[in-house]
């Protein structure tokens, strides 16, 4: 049996395994529509919260995680058991997403805001081209008016409980290829990407070619010659082994991704308010251990360690062939987003 073809049945046997337990839990506190209206944790009684991500084990959100399933535990005394299912265990991300929209999984771990395009495409503008210049501006817009508008017009209604957003970071290239400095570099190569319409415009306008494909297969793929690159954070890159697998980082930093960790509203309705509240603090004590972690310039230096070679390249004229990206989105939905999220961008 090929590795994906076992990934999708271990997916499948976990999946029916935690919907049977959600029933359980279900059946066993009363409506799973119904709001908590405990005050305190009734003894004995567990709950258990299954964390589906596709990152590595080593990867910064992967750690956080850790981090938020250690604390959560703790302070509930062992009421909410925490499972962290890291490297696609339980499907692709589109896969968990549904599965938590659906309350057959309790969490999530989304490494891409704009994943919630097929419920509402203005999600397209967490991945508007070259929308942040650096790190502080992104990280400003999602902690704040930006974040909160995105949380409640986009997420919320999926059926989804933002618990906290935490960061993928800045998206680069890799290929087999050439180097890419300039827009024309892209031509001929083929590049993975995930189903996403604004990075399928993105690569059009660079007249690139690229192939859908979950990440969980692009190692395989790369190594096989399927594809001859891919674009990740960097963290992404080198705790998924990206680098032992190409020969040339460009750092495009076209995209900026936010890390949305959501949970199930109906499961989180379940809870007892005391472990509704622990779990929305834990979650914000983590987000600070994930950006902590994720550090570009350690990734970096990480990545150039191996045979990689690492290039800079011309972003002024990557930017020059992304107006029409640009333009598209905001003819279809408005400035506002896009004033929004650069409201507060340094100048």
């Amino acid at each position: 049996m090929k590795r994906t073809e076992v990934k999708r049945v271990l997916s499948i046997i976990l999946t029916g395994a935690m919907a049977l337990s959600l029933m359980a839990c279900g059946n066993s506190t009363g409506s799973t529509t119904s709001k908590a209206t405990d005050t305190e944790s009734k003894p004995g009684k567990v709950y258990t919260m299954n964390v589906g991500s596709a990152v590595a084990e080593s990867n910064p959100a992967n750690v956080a995680l850790q981090s938020f399933k250690k604390k959560v535990e703790e302070r509930t005394k062992g009421g909410v058991v925490v499972n962290v299912y890291p490297n696609s265990a339980l499907g692709s991300e589109t896969d968990m997403l549904s599965q938590v929209t659906s309350g057959t999984l309790e969490a999530t771990m989304q490494m891409g805001a704009a994943n919630w395009e097929s419920y509402n495409a203005e999600a397209d503008v967490a991945l508007l081209p070259f929308l942040w210049t650096n790190i502080e501006d992104a990280r400003t817009a999602w902690a704040g008016d930006f974040g909160k508008r995105f949380t409640k017009e986009i997420i919320e209604p999926t059926g989804c409980k933002v618990l906290s957003i935490w960061e993928s970071g800045f998206r680069h290239m890799t290929n087999n290829i050439r180097p890419v400095t300039v827009p024309d570099d892209i031509k001929g190569i083929k590049f993975r990407t995930n189903d996403n319409s604004m990075k399928t415009q993105m690569f059009k306008a660079l007249n690139g070619s690229i192939i859908m494909m979950p990440f969980s297969e692009v190692f395989t793929s790369l190594q096989n010659g399927n594809i001859d690159g891919q674009e990740n954070p960097l963290a992404n890159i080198y705790t998924s082994s990206i680098q032992e697998v190409q020969k040339y980082l460009s750092l495009t930093g076209h995209m900026y991704d936010a890390a949305p960790f959501v949970c199930s509203q109906k499961w989180f309705a379940t809870l007892p308010v005391e472990y509704q509240n622990i779990l929305m603090e834990e979650a914000g004590n983590a987000k600070e251990v994930d950006l902590k972690e994720n550090d570009e310039a350690k990734f970096l230096g990480l990545i150039k360690s191996s045979k990689i070679k690492v290039n800079e390249v011309n972003r002024d004229a990557f930017q020059e062939k992304m107006t029409s990206v640009w333009k598209t989105f905001e003819d279809k939905y408005g400035k506002d987003w896009v004033d929004l999220a650069q409201s507060q961008n340094k100048k």
